[in-house]
Order: structure tokens, then C-alpha cells, then sequence
């Protein structure tokens, strides 16, 4: 199964970077290192893209690494980079690639780019691919780049992220986006995953196959980012319809009807389900589907029980049913939720 993304894919990529009737030269990627740079983000593409040809023949990309004004930078561990290259290297480049960042100040806090970074993202020429890995795509959207298209972010940082940029079609549950010319990914592993997506659109499957061999990881993974989101036990009070929801998830075994719902609030079938949805968001349905998938997450982790049994302790009847749900919300199977988390409790 192919991972979850919003792929649009357009005609950016080799293809741009070698025109017809010219010498083959490498496609040009300038990663930008901007202060708090995280070195793993930073260290992505250059593993990557550098791996997608064999010794002894031309390669298909060259990365280089630039920062704001071509003097060393400080990551987020306890060391710095030093880098040969300032922010002229953006106007060569034909792909750009943002990594995460976790000083981004007016970013972060305002939405906006600071000067000196504006400046530099002005210098782009139009038409060059713009990549984010993480949190990097709070800069895409600073520079307006995302305003009306699908992307991506760290799971922590959506709600973050929305209300600095609501113009943007943020869909947290992917790994990564493709919108043609803009793609976005989400933290950490979700930028190998896109950039091993980049090799296979510029390159075919085979070339991205063979680079995700020699990193030693999967050329494409099932599901999104909603698999890996920790889930806290949803708090309850003693107003409103919190018993119903207390109750429920005491009994996420038994058959939740909204009349047995709705009775241990006192109220009537209508009447319930209007207040739980003002208070929740959901309604009890929606609501009672997620908690059961959630705690069958919890049961596929740390208990040895057979999916099936998984599925008739959350109440979900029958391992079908659980795949199914399983499926709508975090975008994987039970098997395959296992098998990326069992071993790692």
C-alpha cells in the first residue's frame, strides 16, 4: 500500500533542469540552513539525492547548503555547521529545500518572515521546486507560497500552524504533499519519505527503490502521521454529557446506543446528541469510533491478543470491523499498526 499523501504531482523535476537538445547537467538543490536547523532534517536530501546514482557515472543531482548570509550555523544539538555558501546559491537553484527549524521567531510567532529572510527566498527564480521537511513549511506559508494549497506539518505544530496561516489547506494526517512545484512533509522520517517520493517522480520507482536499498529504509510506508500521534485518555467531568462519555469508556466492549447514552445524562435522544456535539465536536458516533480505535491502538501494543480479540474488546465486533475503522482513521491495519509499534514498547 502506498503511503497516504496528497499527490498532484506536476512537471517540476531532471526533466527542468536538462532542456532538450542541451548537455546533461545535475539538477541543482540548494538546502537552506537557517539557526535551530535540525541536523537530521539538514542531512536528509544530501543522503538522499546523492545516493541516486552509481559510481563512475554523471550524478542526477548536486546539493548544496547555503545559510542566510554564508557563515556558520548553529543546529539544534550542540554543535554548528559551517557552510561555503550564502543566499545567492538560492537564485541557481532549481529545487529549494526548507528543514526544520526550531528558531524561527516571527515565523513561529507572527506568521511573518524576518527581513533577512525575505530577502533571501526573493531571490528564487519562479518556476523552482519548493521543498519543506517539518516545520520548515511554517516558512512556505511566511512567504505565501502554500496560500490555497494542500500541505503538511509536524502533528504537533497543526493547530500551530492553522491559525497562523488559515489560507493554507493543511492536512495533518499525510506523511507529505505534492502540489506540482510545492511539497511539504512531515517531521523527521515523513522528509525521507518525500524525498525518496521526489527520486521517484524525477527518476522512476526503480532509481528510488534502489536509493531507499542503500539508506537501508522502506521505499514507502503505509499510512500517515495519524499513527504516530500520542493519544491522551480523553479527560471527563461531571457535567453536560461527561457522564455518557465516562460511562462509555468504561464500556467500549458493550452495544453504546445513544438511548442508553442519553440516559445517563438524563436527557432525551435529541437533546444528547446536540449538547455532545456542542461540547466535543463530534458527534457521539464520531466520537465513541475514535476511542474505540484508540484504545484497540493501545491493545495492539501492549497486549498479545489477536486482532480479532482486539476488536471484540473495543467493540468493534469482528477483525474486519476493526481493519476497516482502523483503516478510516490512522490509515493503516491493525497487522501493520502492530508490527510498527509492537516492538518498539
Amino acid at each position: 500500500m502506498a503511503p497516504r499523501t496528497d499527490d498532484t504531482t506536476g512537471t517540476t523535476g531532471i526533466a527542468a533542469a536538462t532542456p532538450t537538445g542541451t548537455a546533461a547537467r545535475p539538477h541543482e538543490i540548494a538546502v537552506l540552513a537557517l539557526d535551530g536547523v535540525v541536523a537530521f532534517e539538514l542531512s536528509t536530501p544530501s543522503r538522499i539525492f546523492e545516493s541516486a546514482h552509481e559510481r563512475g557515472t554523471a550524478p542526477h543531482y548536486r546539493v548544496r547548503t547555503c545559510s542566510l548570509d554564508g557563515a556558520s550555523v548553529q543546529t539544534s544539538a550542540d554543535f554548528r555547521v559551517v557552510v561555503e555558501h550564502g543566499p545567492e546559491l538560492l537564485a541557481q537553484a532549481d529545487t529549494v529545500i526548507v528543514p526544520a527549524s526550531f528558531e524561527l521567531g516571527p515565523v513561529f510567532t507572527e506568521g511573518r518572515l524576518p527581513a533577512e529572510l525575505e530577502s533571501a527566498l526573493g531571490l528564487v527564480r519562479p518556476g523552482t521546486r519548493m521543498v519543506s521537511i517539518c516545520t520548515g513549511s511554517f516558512v512556505l506559508a511566511a512567504a505565501g507560497l502554500l496560500d490555497g494549497r494542500r500541505a503538511t506539518t509536524h502533528w504537533r505544530y497543526t493547530e500551530q500552524f492553522r491559525q497562523l496561516f488559515p489560507q493554507v489547506l493543511l492536512d495533518p494526517d499525510v506523511l507529505f504533499t505534492d502540489d506540482g512545484e510545492v511539497l511539504t512533509s512531515g517531521g523527521v522520517a515523513a522528509g525521507i519519505d518525500l524525498c525518496l517520493h521526489i527520486v521517484r517522480r524525477d527518476l522512476g520507482s526503480a532509481v528510488a527503490n534502489q536509493v531507499a536499498r542503500r539508506c537501508v529504509v522502506a521505499p514507502w510506508r503505509e499510512g500517515g502521521q495519524a499513527q504516530y500521534v500520542d493519544v491522551a485518555v480523553p479527560e471527563v467531568g461531571t457535567a453536560g454529557t461527561a457522564p455518557a462519555r465516562a460511562y462509555a469508556l468504561r464500556h467500549l466492549a458493550d452495544n453504546l446506543t445513544l438511548g442508553l447514552l442519553a440516559e445517563r445524562c438524563g436527557m432525551s435522544v435529541r437533546t444528547f446528541t446536540r449538547r455532545f456535539r456542542e461540547e466535543t465536536g463530534q458527534s457521539p458516533v464520531q466520537w465513541l469510533l475514535v476511542q474505540r480505535v484508540h484504545r484497540a491502538r493501545r491493545l495492539l501494543e501492549e497486549e498479545e491478543l489477536t486482532v480479532d480479540r482486539v476488536a471484540h474488546q473495543v467493540g468493534f465486533g469482528s477483525a474486519a470491523g476493526l481493519r476497516q475503522h482502523m483503516h478510516t482513521v490512522l490509515g493503516v491495519s491493525p497487522t501493520a499498526y502492530r508490527r510498527t509499534f509492537r516492538a518498539v514498547g
